[in-house]
Order: C-alpha cells, then structure tokens, then sequence
C-alpha cells in the first residue's frame, strides 16, 4: 500500500478516514477476512492453514488490522487467542458483510445459470400482444428455466436502458443506427391507415397517404417509433400530419378513431376492432423494419446468448405466431 512506508502507526488511523470509505474498504477488506477466519477459530495457526497463506503471514496481517483501526482486536494468550470487545463488534460487522457478499455473488451466478439463468428484454408495445408471446413459447419449449425481465417502453427509452445495462437485448423498429449498438433486421411490417367507419374513405381498400393530408391524426408521442414513421411517411407524400390527439398505445388510438377522432397509421390489429376500418396505403410504401438490438462488445450471459440465437432464427418469420 501506498502509505505503509510513510506512516506512522498513529497516523494510520485518521489517514484511513481521509481516504473515504470506498477506498477505506477495498484496502481493509482482504484483512478483515483474514481476522473473521482468526477470530472463528481462535487459532492463528488452524485459521492460517484454512486460507493455505503463512503463519507469521497472517499474524502480521492481523496486527496490520489492528494498527490501521487503531484498536485491539485480539488478546492473545499463548497460540490462541480470545477477542476483545472491540473485536467482537468488527467482527459481527464483517460476518454480516461476508454473508451480504457471499449472497450477491451467487445471484451473480444464477444470472449467469445457462439453464435458469435471467434475460432482460425489452420491445414494443406493438410487439407485446402476440409477437413476444409467440417467442416466449417457443423458447421456453427447450430452454423451460430461464427467467425473464419482460420491460415494453417506447425505443428511445429502450435504447438508455440498454446502454446503461439494464435491459440485455430489445426488440425496437426502426432500427438504430449507432456505432456502439449492433442491430439486425428480423422482418417486416405492414402499417396501415386506420379511418373511423363511417369514414368517406372507409368503402376503399386502398389509398394514397396524401389523401388524407387535411385530416386530423391520433398518434403515439414523440420518442415512439410509429411517430417518427408517421411524420417520415406523411413528409415523403408531401404534407406535415395535423396531430389532435396522442397516446401510448395502439389500442387506445383505434379507440380514438372508432370515436371519429382522428386517423392512424398502425400495425394491423390482431382482431377486428368494431368502428375502425383498416386501409391499404399504396404510397408511400408504409413499411417498418423490426430488428433485434443489442451493446457492441459487451460480453452476454449465456441464456441471453441463447435466447439472442434463437430470435435471430426466426428472420422472416417473426411476424408468423402459428
């Protein structure tokens, strides 16, 4: 250590506190392991050969302890020894320590388990309905003990939360486009325009995006992937959307268009909703591309590795739920 070679004894102490407690710590803490072993076995001797270090190693460090705390820890009579009150209130502390430690490293490892191991995947909204689902089953029918942290939130959002570790994989449209994501394109979905059905277009089947330039939108908010396709496609048939109303999810804005609140552009719904009339878009081609994100070189645990193996699988058919 830095300091043993320029401190005096009582200087140790108050030197300690100077440094704070996460430094403090990590140059106390392979000595109070030591000292529990001592202090357990009231042996330096037997304790010395439980962790396979030296004798005089261990008393050294020991006393080393005791001068960095400024207290005795053991009264040593003979080879044994018997702890003094001070040591038996560290060692209580550091028995709890210990044990908090050894909990944490086995959760560490049972996130890790290749068979009941945990993945954190986040998706769409859209995508929570029957898509995810449909993975899910189809996963678990080999892989039945891994656990899942299931988050939907919209892909901005997402995208932080895998940055910052908290989500392993996502399912997102559109695809990001960053040099420290890696993102690979699974399939492809079709939006359509969804008009109330007393509509003046709801006889059609199919129509041009501009048609419907002067109508007033239900849309997601901004920072949703559907917003930033709406608001590509409309520009790409010339016009900015007249956005009324906007919500989180799909089902809430075909509630908005069955009230004849507005139009939507939407993934297709699963089952017919009454009021709402879905509609081809012949141009622009309204398309969204769903893929698979995941952080550029940030090692993964197995059952991520497993379940990031098998959604990449079903390229071209993660739409399919047969």
């Amino acid at each position: 250590m830095a300091y043993e070679s320029r401190s005096r004894p009582e200087e140790v102490p108050a030197l300690l506190a100077e440094l704070g407690p996460e430094v403090a710590a990590a140059l106390l803490a392979p000595r109070l392991a030591q000292f529990a072993a001592v202090a357990r076995l009231e042996h330096v001797t037997r304790a010395a050969q439980l962790l396979a270090m030296p004798q005089p190693t261990l008393s050294r460090a020991v006393a080393r302890l005791e001068e960095e705390l400024g207290v005795a820890l053991l009264a040593r009579q003979g080879r044994t020894v018997r702890l003094t009150r001070a040591g038996r209130v560290l060692l209580g502390s550091v028995e709890r320590a210990l044990a908090e430690l050894e909990r944490g490293a086995e959760a560490a490892r049972a996130e890790a388990d290749p068979a009941a191991g945990r993945v954190a995947f986040g998706f769409l909204h859209t995508m929570g309905t029957d898509t995810v689902p449909a993975l899910l089953r189809g996963f678990r029918a080999e892989h039945p003990r891994v656990r899942f942290q299931l988050v939907q939130d919209y892909v901005t959002a997402m995208l932080d939360r895998l940055r910052a570790g908290e989500l392993d994989l996502c399912l997102v449209s559109p695809l990001p486009d960053a040099p420290d994501l890696v993102a690979r394109p699974l399939d492809e979905q079709r939006l359509y325009l969804a008009v109330p059905a007393d509509h003046r277009l709801a006889g059609r089947r199919r129509i041009r995006l501009a048609e419907v330039a002067e109508e007033p939108f239900v849309a997601v908010r901004r920072g949703y992937g559907l917003r930033g396709l709406l608001e590509r496609f409309c520009g790409e048939a010339g016009f900015t959307p007249k956005v009324a109303f906007e919500g989180e999810e799909a089902e809430t804005l075909r509630g908005l268009v069955a009230a004849g609140l507005g139009v939507a552009l939407l993934p297709p719904s699963l089952v017919a909703r009454p009021g709402v009339v879905e509609l081809d878009v012949t141009a622009p081609r309204t398309r969204r591309a769903i893929g698979l994100a995941w952080v550029s070189g940030r090692p993964v645990t197995p059952p991520v590795a497993a379940f990031r193996d098998f959604v990449l699988s079903r390229r071209g058919r993660l739409l399919d739920h047969d």
